[in-house]
């Protein structure tokens, strides 16, 4: 098996084009990372990145998400500390609204309509990055409100406060347009997927650090006692193994509801009937999910903390309230992943529901003479995609409710470093699993095209649709 894997990828250097475009993605990936090293000039980047050495939660909560997508840039004041979330967001949004304006969506079924789509979410990209630019700027300048009373020093190191606010939004936002630009040339001529593999890169790029904080867990410092044994090492390679073939199967697993199109004429020309399938995707939400709850998540207990700093002398009763609450939706406590999986659940079916269209494709089954074995064309159709595509879809959720919890399972109950933890399950497995499925159908169908044998001699990675 290994020497087969080996074999493919010797042969993937052997086809000029494929050779051509794996290396023209690394050295474009190379790029991206040196933007998610060079600090923003009038910026203290070494004392920030000091404090998230030192500090034990820093790869928890929306800060910690939110720099191991952009690779560590905002622990060090880079040029790319926006990475490339403001872009995905773009995306997300134009999705949304492109299900519920009629002219948004006129316009995705238009020739030529999915060009000026893509225009207004670079459009939109742009605002984005302003926008979020200042308001991270805003946070250099006080970073005790963000970071935490423990922070000591400052990090604007510019006298002019203005020059500095209006050059690092500048420079914010040219780092996230230029690995926009940059991913999009890696879909062009590179292998393929170029932002999300812009994001997976900045994933994998964490990777050294967790393997020094595992080899801490098993090997401490002079001092130290190690708080983990063989049988510990064991149980986490078998997890490892385990969330990885897990996350494969359900990434891959789909419905195949049968369809057949009847014999039609169009014109002079008679078009044959037929039998395909309609795939369904198990986890059709893919990671979205995960991101919308943790994401949100982060904001209730910060205000409920302030709240009860505010009503702490007036209102002695609400504050105390307050108080609970935010201690009860504190990171990895039982309420939080109570309500967390809640979230999950309920953001699967909204991202089913905006985007997942059955009345739209039974009118299309109907319009080309297609219909569902056993069942009615037109609203029987869409009534049985409906069913079908829930029942589907609560299977997904569950699955993604028990890899988002994992890693704060392992990292507040089982004492495991959360960078660690990480590389066990949420958002950075599902995209680093479901990115290199991608990638590697990509570089398999200009294998087969070419003769040789691809990753899998039985069976073919599918692609996700």
């Amino acid at each position: 098996m290994l020497k087969s894997i080996l074999n493919t990828f010797a042969n993937c250097f052997k086809i000029p084009e494929l050779k051509s475009r794996i290396i023209f993605t690394v050295l474009i990936l190379a790029v991206c990372r040196l933007v998610a090293l060079i600090p923003i000039p009038g910026l203290d980047g070494g004392a920030l990145a000091q404090f998230f050495e030192q500090s034990a939660n820093r790869n928890s909560g929306l800060l910690g998400m939110y720099s191991m997508f952009t690779g560590g840039a905002l622990e060090k004041c880079a040029i790319g500390s926006l990475g490339i979330m403001p872009y995905i967001s773009a995306t997300i949004i134009i999705q949304l609204l492109s299900a519920v304006i009629p002219q948004l969506s006129k316009l995705t079924r238009e020739e030529g309509g999915r060009t000026k789509i893509i225009q207004y979410g670079r459009y939109l990209t742009v605002i984005l990055c302003l926008g979020q630019g200042f308001v991270m700027a805003l946070g250099w300048e006080n970073p005790q409100k963000v970071f935490g009373e423990r922070f000591a020093g400052e990090l604007v190191l510019l006298d002019n406060i203005w020059w500095y606010r209006v050059q690092t939004v500048l420079m914010l936002t040219t780092g996230t347009l230029l690995l926009m630009w940059l991913g999009e040339q890696i879909s062009d001529r590179g292998i393929g997927n170029g932002v999300s593999l812009v994001i997976t890169i900045g994933i994998v790029s964490r990777l050294p650090q967790a393997m020094q904080a595992v080899w801490f867990m098993f090997f401490p410092p002079q001092g130290a006692q190690a708080s983990f044994n063989l049988f510990h090492g064991i149980a986490l390679v078998l997890l490892l193994v385990g969330v990885v073939a897990a996350i494969i199967a359900v990434t891959q697993a789909q419905r195949k509801i049968p369809v057949q199109y009847a014999q039609r004429a169009v014109g002079r020309k008679v078009y044959s009937g037929g039998t395909s399938f309609m795939p369904l995707r198990v986890n059709y939400a893919g990671v979205m999910p995960i991101i919308f709850a943790q994401a949100i998540l982060m904001f209730p207990g910060k205000i409920f903390s302030t709240l009860a700093a505010v009503t702490r002398d007036g209102m002695s009763g609400f504050s105390k309230l307050c108080d609970a609450l935010a201690a009860a939706l504190q990171y990895g406590t039982m309420p939080y992943i109570t309500v967390e999986a809640l979230m999950i659940l309920f953001f699967s079916y909204f991202w089913v529901a905006t985007q997942f269209n059955e009345i739209q494709i039974a009118d299309d089954l109907k319009k080309y003479g297609g219909y569902i074995p056993g069942v009615r064309p037109g609203q029987a159709t869409s009534d049985f995609l409906h069913r079908a595509m829930s029942r589907i879809t609560l299977a997904g959720a569950i699955f993604l409710v028990i890899i988002a919890v994992i890693p704060t399972l392992m990292f507040k109950w089982a004492g495991v470093p959360f960078e660690v933890g990480q590389f066990f399950g949420g958002t950075s497995m599902l995209i680093m699993v479901g990115v290199l499925l991608d990638t590697t159908r990509q570089m398999e169908s200009h294998l087969l095209m070419r003769h040789y044998d691809g990753f899998l001699k039985k069976g073919r990675i599918r692609g996700r649709f």
